[in-house]
C-alpha cells in the first residue's frame, strides 16, 4: 500500500509506502553635620572638623570609580533619560521592522492578528517573565515554536528542537528572518541587549511576520507553477487550468525544491504518471487541493455569478495556495494518526512503547514497515533499553522524530501534529503561572483526557510521589517547564507526551541532519539486520517481567530550558547592586576612619584604608557563571 507520507520525502525512512534599583538620596562632596541627629556617638566624633576634612577627601579619591561605573546614583546625571530613549527607539525599530513584514489590508490583518493572540494567550499567561513583565528570548522562543508546531506542524529552521539543551538558538537566528527580514533580525538582537523583552502583542506580530515570510515563500512556488503549466500571471485562468497549476505547486512543495523545474516537458510527464506511481496517496493530496478551491469558492459565493464561468487571477490563485500552506500540516496528520494507530496496536498494554522485535516484525501487508536503525531510535530518544529489559521504543519519541517530518522547504519542515502540545495548552491556560503546587496538577491532570486517556481518572499513588518529588527538588512547587515535569507528564500520557531526553546533540532532532548530513545506511536498516535485531531482542526479559515503568526509568536530571543564563557580571552591574555596593564602601570607609580615631594612626595606615576601599570597588568580582 501507498501512503502520502510513505510516497513524498518522509518515506526516505520506511520501507513502503521588570526589576526596580534602589534609590538614595543625592550624595554631596561637603558634610551636612547640621543635619545629622548630634545624639549619635557615631556621629559626635564625625563632628570632628579633622575627620570632615579627611571623609571629603576620601570620597574625592573614590569619585573616579563611581563615575566610570555604568550606573550611578539617582541624580547623579541624566542617563535614566536616555536608557528610556534608548528603549523607544528599540522598541519603535521592532515595530516598523514587522509592519514592513505584514503587508496587506489592515482589518485582514488585524483579524489575523486576534486569532494567532486567541490561539497563544493561555501559554503567555503561563511563561516566566523579566522583571518587567515581558518575556525574555528563551520564553519567546518556546512560544513561538510551540505556536507553530501545534497550529501547523511546522518546525521552523533556527527553532529546532532543544534536546533539554542549555545552549540553544533564539528566535533571530531562524534562518528565514536572517534571509528574508534582516531589519528584523537587527531589532530583536537590539532588544535582546536592551534586556527588554517582548510584549504579548510583540509576539504575535512575530508569529504573524513569520507565517507571512512563508506563505510568500509558497507564492514563488506557484509562480514557478504558472511557468512550468506555460501561463502568465498577468492572465485570468479556467477552473481546469486552475487545477493543472495547483497540481504542478503541489508537486513542487512536496519535492521541497529537489529536481529541476527547468523542465517543462518532464514535468508534464511526471504529472500524468502521478497516479499510477503514487495511487491513493496522490488522489488524497488532489482531493487536499479540490476541496481548498471549494472552501475558497464558499468563502467567496456572495461576489461569484453562478450563472458566469469562474475565472480566476492571481491573486485568487494566491489566496488559494496561502490557505492550502497553512492547512497542510493539519490536513497530512491524518497520516501521522494512522501510523500511530498501528503502532498502538501493538502495545496492548498501554505503555506507551512497543518491543523492537514488534516494531521491526511488521507483515507485508501492513500499511506501514518501520525500517529506521537502532542508532537513529536511540539519538532522537526513541529508544527505551532500561536496565536491561528488552529494547522497546517509545511511540510518542518515535511520532515526533524527525523521520516522520517532510522536508517541504529550506525553511521549515512539516511533522506530526504533537498530541501533548494541546495538552500542555490546557495546563497552562488552567494554571496561568509558571509554576504550581503538585497537588493542583493532579486535580487537573486527573481531568485530562487524550486519545488513549479517559478522564477522569485516579492517578496512581506512584506518579503522585513522583510528581511530589518534583516539587521538593524546587522548594514545593512544580515548574511547568522544566524536565522533570516533561517526564512526569510522559508518563502520565506515555502515549501523547515524548520522554524528555538528554541529547548530546539537539541537531540530531533536525531532520536536515539526517535528510542531508547522514548517509542513508545510519538511518535505514536493511531487512537482514532487522532479522538480526529481532532475534538480539529475544534474549532480553519480556515485557511481563519487567517492573514498574517509573521505577525503572524515572531520573532527577533537571533542566529548566526556559531561564536565562545567569552572568555574575552582569549581577554586580545592576543598579540595585551597583547602589547597595557603593554604600559599603561607604560604610567601610567610615568605620576605618573611626577606628583611627580611636586609636594612634599614621597618614601610611590611611592610605593604606583608602586603598583597600578602591580595590573593593573596582576589583573583587567573581568571574562571571555560565550555563
Amino acid at each position: 500500500k501507498a501512503s502520502v507520507r510513505g510516497t513524498f520525502s518522509r518515506h526516505l525512512f520506511k520501507e513502503t509506502k521588570e526589576e526596580k534599583s534602589l534609590s538614595f538620596p543625592p550624595y554631596h562632596h561637603h558634610c551636612m553635620i547640621e543635619s545629622i541627629p548630634t545624639d549619635l556617638p557615631l556621629f559626635k566624633v564625625l563632628g570632628n572638623m579633622k575627620l570632615c576634612l579627611l571623609m571629603c577627601c576620601s570620597i574625592l579619591l573614590l569619585r573616579p570609580v563611581y563615575s566610570a561605573s555604568k550606573f550611578r546614583f539617582r541624580g547623579a546625571s541624566n542617563s535614566t533619560t536616555n536608557s528610556i530613549v534608548s528603549i523607544r527607539e528599540v522598541e519603535a525599530s521592532l515595530e516598523d521592522s514587522l509592519a514592513a513584514v505584514l503587508h496587506g489590508d489592515d482589518g485582514a490583518k488585524a483579524g489575523h492578528l486576534a486569532r494567532i493572540r486567541a490561539g497563544m494567550w493561555q501559554t503567555f499567561q503561563a511563561l516566566p517573565k523579566n522583571t518587567k513583565g515581558q518575556l525574555a528570548p528563551r520564553a519567546v522562543r518556546y512560544f513561538v515554536q510551540t505556536y507553530f508546531a501545534s497550529e501547523h506542524g511546522w518546525l521552523i529552521n533556527g527553532l529546532d528542537p532543544h534536546g533539554m539543551q542549555l545552549d540553544v538558538t533564539e528566535v533571530h537566528n531562524v534562518s528565514i528572518l536572517r534571509d528574508k527580514a534582516p531589519a528584523l533580525v537587527e531589532a530583536l538582537l537590539e532588544i535582546k541587549s536592551a534586556g527588554n523583552g517582548l510584549s504579548m502583542d510583540d509576539v504575535v506580530a512575530m508569529v504573524a511576520a513569520l507565517e507571512r515570510l512563508i506563505c510568500d515563500e509558497s507564492l514563488q512556488l506557484l509562480q514557478l507553477a504558472y511557468s512550468l503549466n506555460g501561463v502568465s500571471v498577468d492572465a485570468l485562468i479556467s477552473q481546469r487550468i486552475l487545477e493543472e497549476v495547483l497540481t504542478s505547486y503541489l508537486l513542487v512543495f512536496e519535492l521541497g525544491g529537489r529536481g529541476n523545474f527547468s523542465d517543462v516537458v518532464t514535468h508534464r510527464l511526471i504529472k500524468k504518471q502521478m497516479t499510477l506511481r503514487w495511487g491513493s496517496g496522490w488522489a488524497a493530496l488532489v482531493e487536499f487541493e479540490r476541496d481548498t478551491v471549494l472552501n475558497f469558492r464558499f468563502a467567496k459565493k456572495d461576489s461569484i455569478n453562478p450563472f458566469m464561468q469562474q475565472l480566476y487571477s492571481f491573486e485568487e490563485v494566491s489566496k488559494i495556495v496561502e490557505d492550502m500552506a497553512l492547512n497542510y500540516g493539519r490536513w497530512q496528520n491524518r497520516e501521522c494518526q494512522m501510523m500511530k494507530e498501528q503502532l498502538s496496536a501493538l502495545d496492548p498494554g498501554g505503555t506507551g512503547r512497543v518491543s523492537i522485535d514488534a516494531f521491526y516484525s511488521q507483515p507485508v501487508t501492513a500499511e506501514f514497515q518501520f525500517a529506521e536503525t537502532v542508532e537513529y531510535l536511540s539519538q532522537i530518544g526513541a529508544l527505551d533499553t532500561a536496565r536491561g529489559s528488552r529494547p522497546r521504543v517509545r511511540i510518542a519519541n518515535y511520532m515526533a522524530g524527525p523521520s516522520n517530518c517532510i522536508t517541504s522547504s529550506r525553511y521549515y519542515s512539516i511533522c506530526c501534529l504533537s498530541d501533548c502540545e494541546r495538552l500542555m495548552t490546557e495546563i497552562e491556560g488552567e494554571i496561568r503561572a509558571p509554576a504550581t503546587h503538585p497537588d493542583h496538577l493532579l486535580m487537573l491532570v486527573g481531568n485530562l483526557s487524550s486519545p488513549s486517556v479517559d478522564a477522569p481518572r485516579q492517578i496512581t499513588d506512584e506518579l503522585q510521589r513522583a510528581l511530589h518529588s518534583v516539587a521538593d527538588y524546587h522548594n514545593g512547587e512544580v515548574l511547568l517547564h522544566g524536565r522533570l515535569f516533561a517526564q512526569w507528564l510522559h508518563f502520565a500520557f506515555p502515549n501523547e507526551c515524548p520522554y524528555p531526553h538528554l541529547a548530546d546533540d539537539a541537531a540530531v532532532f533536525n531532520p536536515n541532519y539526517w535528510f542531508h548530513t547522514r548517509p542513508r545506511k545510519d538511518v535505514v536498516v536493511q531487512a537482514e539486520e532487522r532479522m538480526q535485531q529481532v532475534e538480539e531482542a529475544w534474549a532480553f526479559l519480556p515485557d511481563s517481567e519487567e517492573g514498574s515503568i517509573t521505577s525503572l526509568q524515572w531520573t532527577e536530571d533537571e533542566v529548566l530550558p526556559l531561564q536565562e543564563p545567569v552572568n555574575a557580571h552582569r549581577i554586580a552591574e545592576r543598579p540595585a547592586f551597583v547602589a547597595a555596593r557603593e554604600v559599603f564602601q561607604l560604610a567601610l570607609l567610615i568605620s576605618g576612619v573611626v577606628a583611627a580615631f580611636r586609636g594612634p594612626w599614621s597618614a601610611a595606615e590611611v592610605l593604606r584604608g583608602l586603598a583597600l576601599a578602591r580595590k573593593a570597588s573596582s576589583g573583587g568580582r567573581s568571574p562571571p557563571v555560565t550555563m
